[in-house]
C-alpha cells in the first residue's frame, strides 16, 4: 500500500508521454479498489497526488468518475455543475489522446465519431483505442449529468445527441474486437485475440452491455423507434456481455476470471449486474435471477468486506428475499462503516425508513426521515411526507401540528429534472394537499406509501399478518360501520374505503403467495389456509373495482387494484383472467370515472405501466409473476 502510494506520488514529478498513458492503469486500478473498499477520500487524494493537473488519460478519468458519483449522490446544483466541468475536461484530455480522423482537423474530430470504420480503428495504437473508449465514457457521463441538472427539454435533446455519439463509438470498438477475435480463431490462436488487453475489453463490454440493458427497459414503442437507428435492446445479450469481464456463469459459484487477471472495469460490470437483479426486480421480471446475483455479491463481499456499495446490495438481497430485519442490519452496517461520503448514509436511512414503515415500526422510521430531512438534498418533498405520514399514522394527537407543518411544505419542495416533475414527488404533493383539505386526516398514509413503493410485498407473511393486516382491517371495519356522510369531515369516504380494501387485498395476496424469491424460516410463515386467504384478497380487490366510480381524488387505486388483481390471478393459475386485468391497465382506458370526469394522469402512472408491461411479458413467456 505505502509503496503503491509512493509510486503514484512520484508520477506528478515525472514527465508524461501520451504514448505511455496505459502505464497508469495499475495505479488507477489500485485507486478503484480503494474506492470500492469505502476508502473514498484516500482514493481522491491519490488521484490528486498522481496527476495534480489532470492531464493523464486515466487519472483524469478516475477523477471524473469519482466526482460524478459524488454529484449524483448529493444532487447539489453546484456539485453537478462542477462534475460536468470535470467531465468536459476529461473529454478534452481523451480528445488529445485520440487518433485524428482522416482529413479532418482534431477539433472537428471531437464532434464526430472517430472510429467510423473498422480499418480506422485497426490503424490506432492501443493508447488511441483506449482514448476512444474514455471519450465515449465521458460523453455518456456528461450527458447523464446534464440531463439530471438541466431544467428544459432543449438541454435534454442536446445531451441525447452526445449519448448517440458515444453509442456509435462503442459499436465501432465492439466491431473491432469481434473482428480481431474472429481472425485469432481462424489462425488457431484461441477464441480471443491476446493482443487486446482486458482493460480495453472490459470497457467496451461495459458500454455495450449497459446501453443494451437500458434500452431493454424502455417501453416497446420506444424500442421500436430506437432500433430503426441501428441500436439493439436484447436484454439477454446485455446480461451476457456484462458477465463476460468477470467470467460469470450460472453453472458455477465462482467467476472464471480472478482479481489478478481482470480488466479495470470488471468490478463496474459486476456491480451493474448485481444492481439489475436486486434493484430493478421491482419493476421488471425478464432476466431477473436473485440467486445469480447472490453468488456474485458473496464473491464481491469476500474481496471488499467493508465495501459500502456491496453492503447496500446485501441489504437489497435481503429485501428481495423478504428478510427485512437482516436488510435493516446490513444498511445499518453500511451507514456505520462509511462516513466519508455522507450521501451514502442517506441511502441507508431511506431504505431503512421504508422497510420500518412497511413493518409498522413507525418510531424508528421517524428517526430515519428526520435524518434525511436534516442532511440530504435528494428530495425534501418525499422525506417530509415520509415523516409526516409516520406521525399521522402513529395516532399521537400532539404530533399533528408538526405533521400539518410538514404537509404544507411538501408541495413547495418539488423539483424538476429535464423540465419534468418527479412522479413520486407529485404523489406526495397530492397527498399533502388532500391531508389539508380533509381537516388534517389521511388513512394509514405510511402503509399506503410503502404499498405504492412496492415494499409491502417484501415483508414476511408473519409480519403482514401480525403488524399490518390488523390495522388495515380495523379501518375497514370502521368504514363499513359508518355512513359516508359522517366519515371524517364529510369527505373522502369512498377514497378511504377503496384504499383500505386495496391495501387489505395486497397484504392478503402476499400472505397467500409470498414473493418467489422469499427465503422464509418456519417462524416467518402463517397457518391460514392459502385458498381462504387468496379468496379474501380477491373479494377485497373486487370491492375496489365495484366502488371505483365513487372515488373523488385517488383514482390511481383502481388501476393499481387491476394490476395486483391480475398478479393474484396469475399466482392462482388463472392466466386468462390475469392477462385481462393487466391488459386493462395497459389499454390506457379510463377505468375509474367516465371519460369526461378524468383529469390528467393518475398518480405514479408511468411506474405502474412499466411494472404491468413487465408482468404481461412474463405471462407471455410462460413465467409466473
Amino acid at each position: 500500500m505505502s509503496s503503491m502510494r509512493s509510486d503514484i506520488s512520484n508520477l506528478s514529478t515525472a514527465s508524461y508521454s501520451r504514448s505511455e498513458a496505459l502505464g497508469d492503469l495499475p495505479y488507477v486500478h489500485h485507486i478503484l479498489n480503494l474506492f470500492l473498499s469505502s476508502k473514498m477520500l484516500d482514493a481522491e487524494d491519490l488521484v490528486r497526488e498522481g496527476d495534480p493537473r489532470k492531464e493523464r488519460l486515466y487519472f483524469s478519468t478516475a477523477w471524473c468518475i469519482i466526482q460524478s458519483i459524488k454529484a449524483m449522490m448529493s444532487f447539489d446544483d453546484q456539485e453537478l455543475a462542477s462534475a460536468i466541468e470535470d467531465a468536459k475536461h476529461t473529454t478534452e484530455v481523451a480528445q488529445r489522446h485520440r487518433k485524428p480522423a482522416p482529413g479532418i482537423a482534431s477539433r472537428v474530430a471531437g464532434l464526430v465519431v472517430g472510429g467510423s470504420n473498422l480499418s480506422f480503428v485497426k490503424s490506432m495504437t492501443d493508447v488511441q483505442r483506449h482514448a476512444e473508449l474514455v471519450y465515449a465514457e465521458t460523453l455518456l457521463i456528461k450527458a447523464v449529468l446534464g440531463i439530471v441538472s438541466s431544467g428544459d427539454w432543449l438541454a435534454f435533446i442536446k445531451e441525447a445527441l452526445h449519448m448517440r455519439s458515444a453509442l456509435n463509438i462503442y459499436k465501432h470498438l465492439d466491431q473491432f474486437i469481434q473482428q480481431m477475435d474472429k481472425e485469432a480463431l481462424a489462425r488457431g490462436d484461441g477464441p480471443e485475440d491476446e493482443d487486446i488487453d482486458q482493460d480495453f475489453r472490459s470497457g467496451v463490454l461495459l458500454g455495450m452491455g449497459i446501453n443494451s440493458l437500458v434500452l431493454s427497459l424502455l417501453p416497446s414503442k420506444v424500442i421500436t423507434i430506437v432500433e430503426l437507428f441501428g441500436y439493439k435492446s436484447d436484454r439477454q445479450t446485455a446480461l451476457r456481455l456484462l458477465a463476460k469481464p468477470g467470467g460469470w456463469s450460472k453453472d458455477s459459484d465462482e467467476p472464471a476470471i480472478d482479481a489478478d487477471h481482470e480488466g479495470i472495469r470488471r468490478c463496474v460490470c459486476d456491480m451493474v449486474l448485481i444492481m439489475f437483479h436486486l434493484v430493478l426486480n421491482s419493476i421488471t421480471f425478464a432476466g431477473i435471477d436473485v440467486k445469480y446475483a447472490e453468488k456474485m455479491l458473496k464473491w464481491s463481499l469476500k474481496r471488499f468486506p467493508e465495501g459500502v456499495f456491496y453492503l447496500f446490495m446485501q441489504g437489497r438481497l435481503h429485501v428481495s428475499q423478504s428478510q427485512p430485519h437482516l436488510a435493516i442490519a446490513a444498511y445499518d452496517r453500511a451507514a456505520q462503516i462509511q462516513k466519508e461520503y455522507v450521501q451514502l448514509q442517506h441511502v441507508a436511512y431511506w431504505e431503512q425508513g421504508i422497510l420500518l414503515m412497511s413493518m409498522g415500526d413507525l418510531t424508528p422510521s421517524v428517526e430515519c426521515w428526520r435524518k434525511l430531512i436534516g442532511s440530504s438534498s435528494w428530495s425534501k418533498a418525499v422525506y417530509s411526507y415520509g415523516l409526516a405520514a409516520c406521525l399521522v399514522q402513529g395516532g399521537d394527537a400532539s404530533k399533528v401540528p408538526e405533521a400539518d407543518k410538514l404537509m404544507k411544505l411538501v408541495p413547495t419542495y418539488k423539483q424538476r429534472i429535464a423540465g419534468k416533475s418527479i412522479p413520486v414527488e407529485k404523489y406526495t404533493a397530492r397527498k399533502a394537499r388532500k391531508f389539508q383539505s380533509q381537516g388534517n386526516r389521511l388513512l394509514l398514509p405510511a402503509f399506503e406509501f410503502a404499498t405504492v413503493l412496492q415494499v409491502m410485498g417484501r415483508m414476511t407473511p408473519k409480519i403482514l399478518q401480525e403488524n399490518v393486516l390488523p390495522l388495515i382491517q380495523k379501518e375497514v371495519t370502521a368504514l363499513k360501520s359508518t355512513e359516508p356522510s359522517k366519515w371524517g369531515n364529510g369527505t373522502g369516504y369512498w377514497d378511504d374505503f377503496c384504499l383500505a380494501r386495496y391495501m387489505e387485498g395486497v397484504v392478503l395476496r402476499y400472505i397467500a403467495y409470498p414473493d418467489p424469491d422469499a427465503v422464509l424460516e418456519e417462524k416467518d410463515r402463517v397457518t391460514i389456509p392459502r385458498d381462504e386467504t387468496a379468496q379474501a384478497a380477491l373479494a377485497a380487490f373486487q370491492d375496489v373495482l365495484d366502488n371505483g366510480l365513487r372515488i373523488e381524488l385517488d383514482h390511481y387505486i383502481v388501476y393499481y387494484a387491476h394490476y395486483d388483481l391480475g398478479r393474484l390471478h396469475a399466482c392462482h393459475g388463472n392466466l386468462p383472467e390475469a392477462k385481462r386485468h393487466l391488459e386493462l391497465v395497459m389499454s390506457g382506458k379510463t377505468l375509474e370515472v367516465n371519460a369526461a370526469g378524468k383529469k390528467g394522469k393518475y398518480s405514479l402512472e408511468n411506474a405502474l405501466m412499466v411494472r404491468t408491461h413487465a408482468a404481461s411479458e412474463a405471462l407471455d413467456q410462460g413465467r409466473g409473476v
